[in-house]
């Protein structure tokens, strides 16, 4: 419906549209986020890893907690599959969720909040207590129009959480998220150590954990948790806890088969995850599958996943991802653009999987990207597709299994 209005509709109406509808849900629920302590996550990687952490610290600390985020909305220890396609849902269903956590007893909820969200007022009439900024790089380019406008969006966030900042100090924005006020702010580093850094007293110490997740990125991750349990009076030995019993978080560098080869299922979406996902399994032959998300979504990047993926990666597999009304092939030719070496192009992706399984050898790295734990895929004619990658996973790898 959006989609259509906008051809119609100058675009300050459909802001007024988005903030009408934000208001009269808080009305409706009857302003829930005034009597909770609510963290909101944003940056371009990381959010729901960040937001996942969070809520086992707090369990871990015996505090009530409630979170949304792209994998699953919960609720103290109940869980719902986030099924919308959606980082973060409608204002409806968002002021609904806050009104349940609410009456469930909960004191804390963290929410992952997208630039998409921002620009459609989803976050407004919610009461932030906290702002938390992971990192920053190019993506949703041609929905906001330029870097600065998708920086922007993100800032939006520190405008409105007054009270305590969280940002990495190791990523080059870091100073355009100091700049807005706050009662206290606290940083986050691993240059040349993993630190945390009161921002307010100037205090600091080294922070050392047993990390079973993998990637450097995750060191990041569970410093912007650790952070934010501080500032709410969790101790450092709870978070260290907490973190060292998480095995794995759904589609995030989740290790789907260990043996005699690996395969590894993420959601890198954007050229600076991809990368990083890369070079963290580099030390193996890598057998990488990959597509591209449709529906004119940051089009600029196809051909970067495919140099990237020409760097890093010793076979190709050029599959489907979300295509939506595009056509498939079209953005497959458009990654195809970066790529100097030989790779396969399988477009039905159940059946690029089945054949990178067939490739791996003992040893081998198999690393399927762009969809992690989505429970859909998306095609033309706005129809859904229930799809999981782990599970085609092991579904093609017990078929294998029984052809020996």
């Amino acid at each position: 419906m959006i989609s259509v209005l906008r051809k119609f509709i100058p675009g300050f109406l459909i802001s007024y549209y988005h903030l009408l509808l934000a208001f009269l849900s808080a009305v409706f629920y009857r302003f829930p986020s005034q009597k909770l302590i609510i963290i909101g996550v944003t940056g371009t990687a990381g959010k729901s890893t960040v937001v996942e952490m969070l809520h086992q610290i707090f369990r871990e600390a015996g505090l009530p907690i409630a979170s949304l985020s792209s994998i699953g909305f919960k609720i103290q220890d109940k869980e719902e599959i986030n099924l919308f396609k959606m980082t973060m849902p409608g204002r409806g269903y968002i002021q609904k969720f806050l009104r349940k956590a609410k009456n469930a007893g909960c004191k804390y909820v963290v929410i992952e909040v997208t630039s998409e969200g921002i620009l459609q007022n989803r976050h407004c009439f919610i009461d932030f207590n906290t702002a938390v900024f992971t990192n920053l790089s190019p993506e949703h380019i041609e929905r906001h129009g330029t870097f600065e406008k998708y920086k922007e969006a993100k800032g939006n966030l520190f405008q409105i959480a007054k009270k305590i900042h969280i940002v990495n100090l190791d990523d080059k924005n870091t100073d355009y998220f100091l700049k807005f006020q706050a009662d206290k702010k606290y940083g986050y580093s691993i240059s040349p150590k993993s630190i945390i850094k009161n921002l307010t007293t100037g205090e600091s110490f080294e922070v050392e954990f047993n990390l079973k997740l993998l990637g450097e990125f995750n060191v990041y991750n569970s410093l912007a948790a650790v952070c934010v349990a501080l500032s709410q009076g969790i101790d450092l030995e709870v978070c260290k806890k907490a973190l060292e019993k998480i095995k794995a978080i759904s589609g995030r560098m989740e290790v789907i088969i260990k043996e005699p080869f690996s395969v590894i299922v993420d959601y890198a979406h954007t050229p600076d995850e991809l990368e990083k996902v890369y070079k963290t399994i580099q030390d193996t032959k890598l057998i990488c599958v990959l597509g591209a998300a449709g529906g004119g979504r940051d089009k600029w990047k196809r051909p970067e996943f495919g140099k990237i993926a020409n760097q890093y990666c010793d076979e190709i597999i050029l599959t489907n991802e979300d295509p939506y009304d595009e056509n498939p092939n079209q953005i497959l030719s458009e990654i195809e653009q970066g790529i100097k070496k030989s790779f396969q192009k399988i477009l039905d992706r159940r059946k690029a999987i089945k054949k990178a399984l067939s490739l791996a050898r003992p040893g081998d790295t198999i690393i399927i990207t762009g969809k992690g734990c989505e429970p859909w895929m998306c095609v033309a004619g706005g129809k859904k597709i229930p799809w999981d990658d782990r599970q085609i996973v092991k579904e093609e790898m017990q078929e294998l299994k029984n052809k020996v």
